[in-house]
């Protein structure tokens, strides 16, 4: 790992405990963060290879942390994945341990409480990704690789974990990479049921999540933390890091809080539902023909967009899910509900870390990988590590971001750079520039003498070709001077203690959906629901009984269908303008269409009286 280094075991555990998060879960969350070892040791470990069936190769009760690490018939190709016990084998034990489980656990809203989904998901988002949405379950019926059986079986090896011992626990590395120290929790959890239980997405067995703290060194050895960063499903980069003195950043303490949203377990900053979009390419022909049409309607027009618009590579359908991270169950950290238990360190790097690179739950073959099991911390369901291990503070964005206290010397050792390269440029405008007024007395010599006028020709060619030099280099001078200068006060102004916007390197912030959007009226959700089942009935009644007239019964039910969706969004005034502005389009069309000579000629006739109309105004001046 480039500029990295190692931290000794004590150093790193008091930082991590001096920093820990407070995590707030969602009411109604089934999992928690648990040590990945009575999980281990519970599981059986299988290889499948390509072509052939999947092979036990360490039996649930032999397998262990350090035989995971061996990874045994390993070959290429072959791909290593845990699976959890079949509850069916045991089912009265099952049912036992969660009644135990029910009655041992310190907080009594667990795991009685019931996740409630609440209103509004579809609500949110309109036609098309209603569309999506029924297309999206249908596949699930011959997708959804995780079987309802595995989905129980995690309950009941998770409320057997927590019968035999209540407690919770993170994974722990410090590394130090790029000047920052960075405190990586890893967070561990039996079974991701988005799906199953939370509506969402996915299920699978096994979920790493993480929660990076990334802190900066004095010259006298003192730390603080200046960042952190979520992990949120596939996002990366600057929209996924806080600065410590952001105002989203909620902390107790020198602890920051987090909001982990049920069944995903993705990590969010504020507490809140999410809407969250799964997206999908279109076809290439529908997308071009999408992508026209957005910018006409958009761009040219200047009609309303729900969000900015702008240019794509390519056109996405989305499949809305909502991500609750609601805040209101059990919180766990420094003076919390329930406290962390002593992290489970991995400095130094423990071979179960980096020598097993299978996957931590069942291997679906999910072509969407969605219902994969993920790899352990270190390492991509493919093999390859992973960024967030090798890069964490490229991962979050930092590469490019000083700690506190290298950012003078940044700045100091910037303005020596660019003082030299002026000097360079000065002395090479001052060259070039003599040499420039030097052509331009021999151009001047040559002009008009018929022997040199071939020589004349070359001079002026470069005279041309110099200027542009010249003006390059002035260009570039000027731009370091400004630099210099812009440089100069913000050493300044970082010396009196300011510092940029906390929130200047957010460009796409995931914001939890508005109060008013939550808790959208009864009719309004009603109508979210059934809305693509009317839409596909009215099609079928109109094909059926209004065949001879299927245009207009469709233009009239599409109608219908935008007035309505308009009037619950509360978008009349709105949907009024744009069906104005497309009357006017298709208007347009029709009187192009039946008088198309006579428009072009009054069109030609127009730009002629109008050329006129100028010119004889600019000469009666």
């Amino acid at each position: 790992m480039a500029n990295e280094e190692s931290v000794d075991a004590r150093t790193a555990e008091a930082l991590l405990r001096r920093f820990e998060p407070v995590i707030r879960f969602t009411k109604g969350e089934w999992f928690y963060p648990m040590d990945c070892e009575p999980y281990v040791d519970a599981c059986s470990l299988w290889v499948r290879r390509p072509g052939e069936d999947a092979l036990c190769v360490v039996p649930a009760g032999e397998l262990t942390l350090e035989r995971l690490a061996q990874q045994p018939e390993d070959t290429t190709g072959a791909v290593h994945y845990l699976k959890i016990p079949n509850p069916k084998e045991d089912e009265n034990q099952g049912r036992r341990a969660r009644r135990r489980a029910r009655r041992s656990h310190t907080n009594p809203d667990w795991p009685r409480e019931t996740f409630r989904a609440g209103r509004g998901r579809l609500a949110r988002v309109g036609y098309i990704s209603r569309l999506a949405d029924a297309l999206f379950s249908l596949v699930l019926l011959a997708r959804g690789r995780v079987p309802g059986g595995d989905v129980e079986g995690g309950r009941v090896l998770y409320g057997r974990f927590m019968e035999q011992e209540e407690h919770l626990r993170y994974h722990g590395h410090v590394v130090r990479q790029d000047g920052w120290i960075v405190l990586r929790y890893w967070l561990f959890y039996a079974f991701n049921d988005w799906r199953s239980n939370v509506f969402g997405a996915n299920d699978h067995e096994a979920d790493w999540e993480k929660i990076f703290v990334f802190l900066s060194e004095s010259e006298s050895g003192e730390v603080r933390p200046e960042w952190v960063a979520y992990a949120a499903h596939e996002e990366t980069g600057d929209d996924l890091r806080r600065r410590w003195d952001d105002p989203e950043l909620g902390k107790i303490g020198e602890h920051p809080v987090a909001y982990v949203c049920a069944g995903s377990h993705a990590t969010r900053y504020s507490r809140g539902e999410y809407l969250t979009e799964l997206a999908f390419p279109l076809p290439r022909a529908f997308a071009v023909v999408r992508r026209v049409a957005r910018r006409f309607w958009y761009v040219t027009l200047r009609q309303y967009a729900d969000v900015d618009y702008g240019e794509k590579l390519y056109e996405q359908f989305t499949i809305p899910f909502v991500d609750y991270g609601r805040g209101d169950g059990l919180s766990v950290g420094p003076g919390q509900d329930m406290e962390w238990d002593p992290p489970r360190l991995m400095n130094p790097l423990p071979s179960w870390v980096s020598r097993y690179r299978g996957l931590w739950g069942l291997y679906t073959q999910d072509p969407f990988e969605g219902e994969d099991a993920p790899a352990g911390p270190m390492y991509n369901r493919d093999k390859t590590i992973s960024r967030e291990w090798f890069d964490p503070v490229g991962w979050a964005g930092l590469d490019k971001v000083p700690t506190r206290t290298e950012q003078l010397g940044v700045i100091t050792g910037r303005q020596a750079e660019i003082e030299e390269r002026r000097d360079l440029l000065r002395s090479e405008l001052l060259e070039k520039s003599s040499r420039l007024k030097a052509l331009g007395m021999d151009a001047e010599a040559t002009r008009d003498q018929s022997h040199l006028s071939k020589l004349h020709e070359n001079q002026m060619r470069h005279i041309e070709e110099l200027s542009k030099e010249v003006e390059t280099l002035r260009a570039q001078l000027s731009d370091d001077e400004v630099l210099a200068e812009s440089l100069k006060d913000h050493a300044e102004r970082l010396k009196d203690g300011e510092r940029p916007p906390a929130r200047a390197h957010i460009v796409h912030p995931a914001r939890p959906v508005s109060e008013a959007e939550t808790h959208a009226g009864r009719v309004a959700q009603l109508w979210a629901s059934i809305s693509i089942a009317v839409v596909l009935v009215t099609l079928i009644l109109i094909i059926a009984y209004q065949r001879q007239h299927l245009l207009s019964a469709l233009v009239f039910a599409i109608a219908m269908f935008a007035f309505i969706e308009a009037g619950f969004r509360r978008r009349l005034t709105r949907f009024i303008v744009s069906v104005n502005v497309a009357l006017a389009i298709v208007g347009a069309l029709v009187i192009l269409e039946h008088y198309f000579w006579g428009v072009i000629i009054l069109a030609v006739l127009a730009v002629g009286l109008y050329i006129l109309w100028e010119n004889l105004r600019e000469l009666g001046r």
